[in-house]
């Protein structure tokens, strides 16, 4: 008996491709997703490595496992990976997962920009670790500030010149992906769903797409000057030619510190879905909760300039950055008073989700509490560029972002494979990763008040600093360990997993309410929303209380149910056009890849490109345009009978 899936790919026009073809012409939100997802992954355990070796060479005084100058290309690296090719791209494999399925849309508006979005995440990726590959890293750190970037001071590799160009490639990823989820989201929800009947996941990854429409292009500009001073002789921030290298950190801070809140916004969403699932109780101010995001957006652009406190910008604008920075503390602790609020009285039940949603309230709590402390002058002159500021934003980003996606990993992974993640496992990794990560952070806190630079390869053995940098590399040996339990649960759980069925955690909104994992169509009808938590309302009634469950109703998409069969016959012929393969948005995106990063194929380090640059370039612009053009032309569904 043909299933929807197979009357629709058997459509005239419609392409259809098989193995791993299937996944590289995808335009298919959720395989994207899941390809966005592992490579997200790879690379964080790729900045993992890098973050080992850092803390091996740092373990005891002296230390000789890397020479100065591999040290300098690790800690850079460790940072630019974690943060543009694993924290962002794991926050948008959510995206592309869960939103179309929460707003209860088929697909996103744009599924080629979407796929185009993927690949060129990639291969801005690969751009950027092929440096290791040719004479060296980027080894200015992740920040880049000048003069350490400009060719006066850096000439030696075209490490600098790999981290321009390749983080050039990741922001048309980035823009490409926001522009596509703001469409999505205020164009493509169902019936009835308004703004305020929303998931807070949604609201979230909507405050994060106009974040990053907004924020990414600031860097760019400092990109592209950056990129012309090194290849084209310009000065834009060559200190010797009269120019300002402090311009830099306004371009990348502006940037930066937004980027912060684009990093932790999604986590905060997750959180926000997760805590009423397993309290059984709806969110606690709700609306409170969607404006406080958005409070957060609107006021990260007042706050970049604490991260330059010690650059001399006078008393007046260190008062005017120390009180923003403190005030947008309050739409943050409304959050976490409104999470706590929802677990208070609720019917709790502690699986593996819920842990990493508690670990991450109680360590990004330990964060922004160390934040207002940096976010006041004089204290922040003691502790700039020592290591109470590396422990403040790993408690924000790793005990905040890290473990918020942990739980989102564990709370959709179900609903995106059909089959559940190993329970016991999983509270093997969520205890192990609690107890390595306080373990690695916490006593930085002590170095950074006991004076230990950041940045520094070594020190001497009578500094008083052996104890806590020797727990802080254990700490690190036991993440990585955790991480290796849950690889493990990973891959056994997808081939021998418990199968999940449509509703595992007795869910709330409309993701819940398909097969898992869900159907290509998504939703064989477009559900109509009246409530703010609608598969919930639909399994308990309007009361919403959960007290005694009715008869299962309708499922809201229309689909059937895994485990009774019931509504097969009603799929069987089911006509929903849906977007064709294409292979023209790899194509675009490995062009834009190679007409970049052919600038400086064969180019000595320092020298500026002659015309015509390399073949390389060429072919990229080539493939560029034949992409797009062939985009263009291609139908955009396919044909029904």
């Amino acid at each position: 008996m043909a299933t929807a899936e197979h009357a629709i790919s058997s459509h005239p026009g419609h392409r259809s491709y098989r193995g791993i073809w299937s996944w590289i012409f995808t335009v298919d939100h959720k395989k994207i997703g899941v390809l966005y997802g592992i490579t997200a992954v790879c690379f964080f355990l790729i900045g993992g490595i890098e973050a080992l070796l850092i803390r091996s060479q740092l373990m005891v005084p002296n230390g000789t496992v890397v020479s100065p100058d591999a040290y300098n290309e690790l800690f850079t690296m460790h940072g630019t990976t974690m943060i543009f090719l694993a924290l962002m791209p794991l926050s948008v494999a959510f995206f592309n997962i869960v939103v179309p399925l929460q707003i209860g849309a088929r697909d996103v508006a744009f599924p080629r920009l979407n796929a185009f979005s993927y690949w060129v995440f990639l291969f801005g990726g690969l751009l950027l670790n092929a440096s290791f590959l040719f004479g060296g890293a980027p080894n200015a750190g992740w920040f880049g500030y000048a003069n350490l970037t400009e060719v006066p001071f850096n000439h030696a590799s075209h490490g600098i010149d790999f981290w321009v160009l390749g983080l050039q490639v990741l922001g048309v990823s980035s823009m490409a992906g926001a522009f596509n989820f703001l469409v999505t989201i205020v164009n493509a929800r169902a019936p009835g769903m308004t703004f305020m009947r929303m998931p807070l996941f949604t609201w979230m990854t909507l405050v994060t797409s106009l974040l990053l429409i907004l924020a990414f292009p600031v860097l760019t500009v400092g990109l592209i000057e950056l990129m012309f001073d090194r290849l084209f002789g310009t000065n834009f921030f060559n200190p010797a030619a009269g120019a300002e290298p402090i311009l830099w950190q306004h371009f990348f801070w502006l940037f930066g510190h937004p980027e912060v809140y684009i990093l932790i916004l999604p986590a905060m969403g997750i959180i926000s879905d997760v805590l009423p699932t397993f309290s059984r109780k709806p969110l606690f101010g709700y609306p409170v909760v969607a404006y406080s995001g958005v409070a957060i957006a609107f006021m990260a652009w007042g706050v970049w300039a604490h991260h330059m406190f010690t650059a001399g910008l006078g008393p007046v604008a260190d008062a005017v950055f120390a009180t923003t920075t403190m005030l947008i503390a309050v739409p943050t602790g409304i959050k976490i008073f409104n999470w706590i609020g929802t677990l208070w009285g609720g019917s709790i039940n502690f699986k593996t989700p819920l842990l990493f949603a508690l670990g991450f309230i109680a360590m990004f709590i330990i964060g922004g509490l160390s934040g207002v402390m940096l976010a006041s002058p004089p204290a922040d002159w003691l502790e700039n560029d020592t290591y109470f500021v590396v422990a403040h934003i790993h408690y924000v980003l790793f005990g905040g972002t890290i473990f918020g996606l942990f739980a989102g990993i564990y709370y959709w992974f179900p609903k995106i494979s059909g089959r559940m993640l190993n329970e016991t496992l999983g509270r093997i990794h969520f205890w192990m990763m609690l107890i390595g990560m306080n373990l690695t952070f916490a006593g930085m806190h002590v170095l950074g008040m006991d004076g230990m630079p950041r940045r520094i390869y070594t020190y001497p053995p009578n500094m008083g600093w052996d104890f806590w940098n020797f727990v802080a590399t254990i700490g690190a040996f036991v993440i990585a360990a955790s991480m290796l339990v849950f690889i493990y649960n990973f891959f056994t759980s997808v081939r021998n997993g418990k199968p999940a069925g449509n509703d595992p955690w007795d869910g709330r909104t409309l993701e819940w309410s398909i097969p898992s994992p869900p159907p290509h169509y998504n939703f064989a009808t477009i559900p109509v929303v009246h409530t703010r938590d609608p598969f919930w309302a639909q399994k308990y009634g309007d009361t919403g209380h959960g007290s005694v469950k009715m008869a299962p109703a309708p499922i809201a998409g229309g689909a059937h149910d895994a485990e009774d069969g019931h509504g097969q016959q009603a799929e069987e012929h089911l006509d929903i056009p849906m977007p064709n393969e294409s292979y023209y948005p790899i194509i675009a995106a490995a062009g834009l890849a190679l007409a970049l990063g052919g600038l400086i194929v064969g180019l000595p380090p320092g020298q500026v490109p002659d015309f015509p640059p390399s073949w390389v370039t060429f072919l990229g612009v080539g493939l560029l345009f034949y992409g797009i053009f062939g985009w263009g032309f291609e139908p955009a569904m396919g044909e029904t009978e």
